[in-house]
């Protein structure tokens, strides 16, 4: 068995105004740094072994202050970069909304593809594939996964057995933890979607 912290990056100036995917450059703004701080401080004292992180800029700056109490270095893992949106990089989610095809993305999730990017079906089995190979390197153990939003919902989904094309019930905010244990033969899903504090 091994426990899996999924964590969403803290918040930057783009969180629900543009679609930000891999565009480089995006980091956290001062609250964001702040919630990352917070984070740290609320996870300083899990066992955790190992920290994976997306590549881009604002997933590295979530894990670094947990690495830097935990004494750990943050590695880097593409397995949990954020979906590729293709056409849709860096568009505001006001223009996105008035589009058929983003309108169909979220609707019909699993076969809608994003205009050259990548299908979501595709993200979840990268994702999924990633989990399963950190479970084979660390067994009986606690790590922590700094990804993005669509790939945590995926991986939630996956392992609750959540169609894709339902999977927006499930929020994810950001600088959020979720937690799952991964054994040989099932999946347990400990805790979703916390932040420190109760929103409603």
């Amino acid at each position: 068995m091994t426990t899996i912290l999924l964590i969403r990056h803290a918040t930057t100036n783009a969180v629900g105004k543009h679609l930000s995917g891999r565009a480089p450059g995006v980091f956290l703004n001062e609250e964001g740094l702040n919630q990352a701080q917070k984070l740290a401080q609320r996870l300083s004292n899990l066992p955790i072994t190992a920290i994976y992180s997306s590549s881009l800029e604002r997933a590295i700056q979530t894990a670094e202050p947990l690495a830097d109490l935990l004494q750990l270095t943050p590695i880097i893992n593409e397995d949990f970069i954020e979906l590729n949106f293709g056409e849709w990089t860096n568009a505001a989610f006001s223009e996105l909304q008035q589009q058929k095809q983003f309108q169909l993305f979220n609707s019909f999730r699993s076969v809608a593809r994003i205009p050259g990017g990548e299908l979501m079906l595709e993200a979840q089995a990268r994702v999924i594939n990633g989990l399963q190979k950190l479970c084979w390197q660390h067994p009986q153990q606690t790590i922590a996964v700094v990804s993005h939003s669509d790939l945590i919902k995926a991986a939630v989904a996956y392992y609750a057995g959540i169609h894709l094309d339902m999977f927006q019930r499930l929020e994810i905010s950001p600088a959020s933890v979720s937690i799952i244990q991964i054994f040989e033969e099932t999946a347990r899903i400990l805790l979703l979607n916390d932040t420190g504090e109760i929103k409603i």
